[in-house]
């Protein structure tokens, strides 16, 4: 006589077996589906470059290669020192103008 195989409990054919999507993850969705999101990212770009916060992250990066050496310095490192920078220096105008954009597509989207 063979020996028992433990298996795992057979799920309920009443469960499923995705959770339920977070409001986060469905606007998300909508966006990649619909190919907003790259729309807004080449728009972030754009208004970066054009208000010169692109330039003064370079600088950041650069003073701070030369500052810690240049073979002493990791990717890692530079994304560790100038995100926080980064972020916080986006300009309030940037950040108005795409959060109406998002805004804009979740109603025409009915989210």
């Amino acid at each position: 006589m063979r020996a028992s195989i433990n298996r795992p409990p057979t799920p309920d054919a009443d469960e499923d077996p995705q959770q339920e999507l977070t409001l986060q993850e469905i606007i998300n969705i909508k966006l990649i589906e619909s190919g907003e999101k790259e729309k807004l990212k080449e728009l972030l770009r754009e208004r970066l470059i054009e208000c010169g916060w692109r330039d003064e992250m370079k600088a950041l990066c650069r003073a701070f290669t030369r500052k810690k050496g240049r073979n002493n310095v990791t990717v890692d490192d530079l994304v560790h020192v100038i995100t926080p920078k980064g972020r916080a220096s986006v300009p309030d105008s940037v950040k108005a103008e795409l959060l109406q954009r998002i805004r804009a597509f979740l109603v025409s989207a009915a989210i």
